[in-house]
């Protein structure tokens, strides 16, 4: 998996890896149990600080994308619903709603949204 840091982007580095991260385990491009390259050698790779390696990882790990096995590394954990489906539907319906006020107010049709939704959907990883 290669990462990219964008010098221009309005986003803090750690907010860019961290999104990237999020976006391959979601899209399959990391599985489970795959182990990460370290702190140290992936700060090497992108020229970044390692704190800002480190605080990434802790995010993760905080999140449940990740979990750190003393000695071996850091890895990518097996996907958890913690939350019950009740609580998992409420917080969707407020992303869901979040991202159709932006699509509106960027001058989509829903016509438009469902397309780019249909076009997408296909790269993601969807759990049974």
């Amino acid at each position: 998996m290669e990462f990219r840091i964008e010098p221009a982007s309005p986003l803090p580095i750690y907010r860019q890896l961290r999104n990237q991260f999020r976006q391959a385990v979601a899209r399959g491009d990391l599985r489970p149990g795959e182990r990460l390259p370290s702190v140290r050698e992936l700060s090497r790779k992108l020229v970044v600080n390692p704190n800002t390696i480190a605080r990434v990882y802790t995010e993760l790990e905080r999140e449940g994308l990740l979990n750190t096995r003393p000695g071996l590394g850091v890895f990518v954990a097996e996907p958890r619903h913690e939350l019950t489906k009740e609580v998992r539907t409420e917080r969707f319906v407020e992303l869901l709603d979040g991202f159709l006020t932006e699509a509106v107010h960027l001058g989509f049709s829903q016509n438009d949204v469902l397309s780019a939704i249909s076009d997408r959907v296909g790269q993601f990883a969807w759990q049974a």
